[in-house]
């Protein structure tokens, strides 16, 4: 009669073990195999990311909660004129956000962050270093990491969409400008010729005899045709000049500013000396200069001195004055005349402003003279204001980056 060996059980109970130590075994080298495939799957997503990122014309950047960008790629840095994109990183975007704009900025924090929502588009206006400022479209993506919910951002250039629907709307206005010409201002001094002329076409025997026996009457007539027909010249000339205003592009000169001054103020020195007055250029010690389109530029100081000239009577001043400031150029033109009643200042730039008023010297006013000097500074990236007080004269400021 035969009996186990004790040695059977723990023989089979090591086989037992050894199995389940090798089906381990090929579970774990089954869940390696996978780690390693999705481990590759995932470095080819981040090599095809990083392509992507690296060398897209767009400026893509990644943010934190706070607007602290904590990734960007080489076009975003060049957009912003920086040499590289290590120049941006731990700088909050609001550094580069034109003041009159961050108002978008802080609406994409809160739609993303506090209001969870997964996408966010805006236009905004971002300044470079050197002071100038392009136009982007900015398309924000909320997105999971380790650390929290971070922003992915991407920013496009929209300048030139922005200068053609600007020069679009420009054109409609100039448009806009003619009809109210033609149906409003053209109407008078055409009136008044047409007046004059019925006059004179109504029986010619009386204008022999006035001519004859009143000639200053006749004269006065040929100086209402004549101021009349100055008048309408002068309205043509401005909407024609505005019309060319708003179809071309502007091509910049770097220009020297005292030299371009001193020569543009020799056609304003005798009109001011036959009228007693004053007229001063103060200029800085070294030359300035500016990028600027030569005759446009010009038309500003000529509206400006013609204005100041308008309203200051014999014996005031009217002075130009260049000053070098931080960053920018200032032009002041300052004159002592009548000054420009406080009612009136907030519609001098209006196009057909209603502050159009008479000169002390009979001149004629179109009411489009400051509305295009506005349309050309602003052609230049410039800002102009005035300061004015009655009886003590006016100040205009034009600055320059």
């Amino acid at each position: 009669m035969s009996s186990a060996t004790p040695s059977q059980p723990a023989s089979s109970a090591l086989e037992a073990e050894l199995q389940a130590l090798r089906a381990e075994n090929a579970r774990l080298r089954t869940a390696a195999t996978r780690q390693q495939a999705l481990d590759a799957q995932y470095q080819l997503s981040q090599a095809r990311f990083r392509t992507v990122f690296e060398n897209s014309p767009l400026g893509h950047k990644i943010i934190a909660p706070d607007l602290t960008i904590l990734q960007a790629n080489p076009a975003l840095a060049a957009m912003l004129g920086l040499a590289g994109p290590e120049e941006l990183v731990g700088r909050r975007i609001l550094e580069f956000a034109d003041p009159d704009h961050n108002a978008g900025w802080h609406e994409l924090q809160t739609r993303l962050w506090a209001h969870k929502l997964p996408n966010f588009t805006l236009e905004t206006c971002l300044r470079r270093p050197d002071g100038t400022s392009f136009w982007c479209q900015v398309t924000a993506v909320l997105f999971q990491d380790d650390g929290g919910e971070l922003g992915y951002t991407t920013l496009e250039d929209i300048s030139d969409r922005k200068k053609l629907a600007l020069s679009h709307q420009r054109l409609y206005d100039a448009q806009e400008t003619i009809l109210h010409l033609v149906a409003h201002d053209l109407r008078n001094p055409i009136a008044h010729i047409q007046m004059v002329v019925e006059l004179l076409r109504r029986d010619e025997a009386v204008l022999a005899l006035h001519s004859a026996s009143n000639p200053e009457g006749v004269l006065k007539f040929l100086n209402l045709v004549d101021h009349s027909c100055d008048q309408a010249h002068a309205l043509l000339n401005d909407v024609l000049y505005l019309g060319q205003l708003e179809a071309s592009r502007l091509e910049e000169h770097h220009t020297d500013l005292n030299a371009f001054l001193d020569e543009r103020l020799a056609a304003f020195r005798l009109a001011a000396r036959e009228r007693g007055i004053e007229l001063v250029l103060t200029l800085p010690p070294q030359a300035q200069h500016a990028n600027i389109h030569p005759d446009k530029f010009g038309r500003i100081l000529d509206n400006l001195l013609s204005n100041a000239l308008k309203f200051t009577p014999a014996g005031g001043r009217v002075s130009v004055r260049l000053e070098k400031h931080p960053g920018h150029i200032r032009l002041v033109v300052h004159d002592t005349g009548l000054g420009i009643p406080e009612a009136l200042q907030p519609h001098v730039f209006d196009k057909f402003s209603s502050a159009k008023r008479p000169g002390l010297y009979g001149d004629t006013t179109t009411g489009l003279g400051l509305f295009i000097t506005k349309q050309i500074v602003e052609l230049h990236q410039g800002q102009i204001w005035l300061e004015s007080y009655e009886n003590r004269g006016t100040t205009f400021f034009i600055d320059l980056t």
